[in-house]
C-alpha cells in the first residue's frame, strides 16, 4: 500500500463505501484496496473496537470479515481458555482466519503458534500481531499437516470452516473443513486440551456423540442471538458435559442446580397459570434445553411440556433472559379476547408451541407491531390454546 492509497483510507474511513465506489480518485490510489481497509475497519469499530482504535491495521475481504468473530466472543473464549495459561504453556490455533480469536485467546501463553492455509491471511497476521502487541509464530499450513509434524501443546484450538468448495453453508460436523471427526485421535494425543467452535446450528448432543465425548459444552449468545457452541475435550471428556448457557452478562450452569442434568422439559398442571409473572429463557438456555434444570434453579413451572415459557408468583431479578407481568390471560373466543385487548392498538406479539406464526396471530388480534405490550400466544397442558398478555420489567 502506497502512501497515497494510505492517505485516503485515513481521509474518507467514515466516508458512504457506495459513494466512495463511484468517485475517481488519483492514479496512484488503489481504490479497490482502499474500499476494502476503508470497509474493514467500519465493520471493525462495531464489531472489533481494539482492533479499530489501532492505527494501520489491515482488513481482509468481506466475507473474512463476516466470518470472523466479534470482540465479545473471542474475550469470552480467552476467558475460557486462560485457566490453562502460564510460563512454559503453549497455545496452537489450527484455524487461524483473521486472527481475532487467537489475538485473545493465545496471550494467555508462554508460547503462541498460528496456523492458517489462505496465505493472504497469514501475511495479514504477520503484519497485524506485532501492532496489537502480539509475539506469534505464524504458519501458512492446513492443519491436518500441521498437526502431525506439531510438538504436543496444553490448548489446540480449531474452527472448522463452515462453507464448502462453492462457498455453500455447512451443517454437518463431517462436512465441515477439516473433518473434525476424523482429527479427533490425533488432536487428542497432540494436546492436553482442545477447543472447538462449532455453529449455532448444530445439534450440541450429536456434536458431541459424534466426537466421542466432550468436558464442557459453552453455547454462546449476544444479545439473545445464539452466535457459537464452544466444546472443551481433554481427559474429562464424557457423554454428559457440563453445559454452560452465556448470554452476554447472563450465565446459567444446569449442573450447579443438579448431579445429573436430564436437559428434558416437565409438563406442568393448570395450577401454575394463576401466577402473575411470566419469563422467557434466554437463546443460549433454548438452544441448551435444559428447562427442567431452569425450574429447579428459579422455583417456577413451565406453562406447558413444549411451550418453553416459565410462570412464578414471585418476581426473579436473576433470570437469565427476559422478564414479564402477566396483566390478563385468555382463550382465543372473541369475548375473552375482547376484555383482554380493551385499549390495546399494538404489541409485541410472539409464539411457543402454537398453531399460528406471530405475524398471522399479530392480524388476526388485528394489531400493530410494536408498542409497550407482549402477547405470547401458546398451548397449555389441556391442549388449549390461550394468551398471556404482559408488561415487560426491566
Amino acid at each position: 500500500m502506497n502512501d497515497s492509497t494510505l492517505t485516503f483510507i485515513k481521509q474518507h474511513r467514515n466516508d458512504d463505501i457506495r459513494q466512495l465506489a463511484l468517485t475517481k480518485p488519483a492514479s496512484d490510489i488503489d481504490l479497490k484496496l482502499a474500499l476494502q481497509q476503508i470497509a474493514g475497519w467500519q465493520t471493525a469499530r462495531r464489531k472489533l473496537p481494539d482492533w479499530a482504535a489501532c492505527d494501520n491495521i489491515l482488513y481482509p475481504p468481506h466475507l473474512n470479515m463476516e466470518q470472523a468473530s466479534s470482540q465479545q466472543t473471542a474475550q469470552y473464549k480467552a476467558n475460557v481458555v486462560e485457566r490453562w495459561g502460564g510460563k512454559d504453556t503453549s497455545y496452537v490455533d489450527l484455524t487461524g482466519g483473521m486472527g481475532i480469536d487467537f489475538s485473545f485467546m493465545a496471550r494467555a501463553f508462554d508460547k503462541r503458534t498460528y496456523v492458517e492455509r489462505n496465505e493472504m491471511l497469514c501475511q495479514l497476521a504477520h503484519h497485524n500481531f506485532p501492532i496489537l502487541q502480539l509475539e506469534a509464530a505464524v504458519a501458512n499450513d492446513d492443519a491436518e499437516d500441521f498437526v502431525n509434524k506439531m510438538a504436543r501443546a496444553t490448548v489446540i484450538f480449531i474452527d472448522p470452516a463452515r462453507r464448502d468448495e462453492h462457498g455453500a453453508r455447512t451443517y454437518g460436523l463431517a462436512d465441515c473443513t477439516p473433518d473434525v471427526t476424523l482429527m479427533m485421535p490425533v488432536l487428542r494425543e497432540k494436546a492436553e486440551h482442545i477447543v472447538m467452535k462449532l455453529s449455532p446450528m448444530l445439534d450440541w448432543r450429536k456434536a458431541v456423540d459424534d466426537l466421542g465425548g466432550a468436558s464442557e459444552v459453552h453455547i454462546v449468545s449476544v444479545k439473545n442471538e445464539c452466535k457459537e457452541l464452544l466444546l472443551v475435550i481433554d481427559h474429562r471428556a464424557s457423554a454428559n458435559p457440563t453445559l454452560i448457557c452465556i448470554n452476554d452478562e447472563q450465565r446459567f450452569c444446569p449442573s450447579d442446580t443438579t448431579e445429573t442434568p436430564t436437559c428434558q422439559p416437565t409438563a406442568t398442571d393448570n395450577s401454575a397459570l394463576d401466577n402473575t409473572y411470566l419469563y422467557e429463557p434466554n437463546a443460549s438456555i433454548m438452544k441448551g434445553g435444559c428447562f427442567t434444570e431452569v425450574e429447579r434453579a428459579f422455583a417456577m413451572q413451565q406453562v406447558a411440556a413444549n411451550s418453553h415459557l416459565f410462570l412464578s408468583n414471585t418476581a426473579v431479578k436473576s433470570f437469565p433472559g427476559r422478564s414479564f407481568i402477566v396483566k390478563q390471560q385468555c382463550s382465543l373466543n372473541k369475548r375473552e379476547l375482547r376484555q383482554a385487548l380493551a385499549g390495546i392498538d399494538r404489541a409485541n406479539v410472539a409464539v411457543r408451541n402454537f398453531p399460528l406464526s406471530a405475524e398471522v396471530l399479530r392480524k388476526k388480534l388485528k394489531l400493530k407491531d410494536g408498542g409497550d405490550t407482549y402477547i405470547f400466544g401458546t398451548t397449555l397442558p389441556d391442549g388449549n390454546h390461550a394468551l398471556f398478555v404482559c408488561r415487560k420489567i426491566g
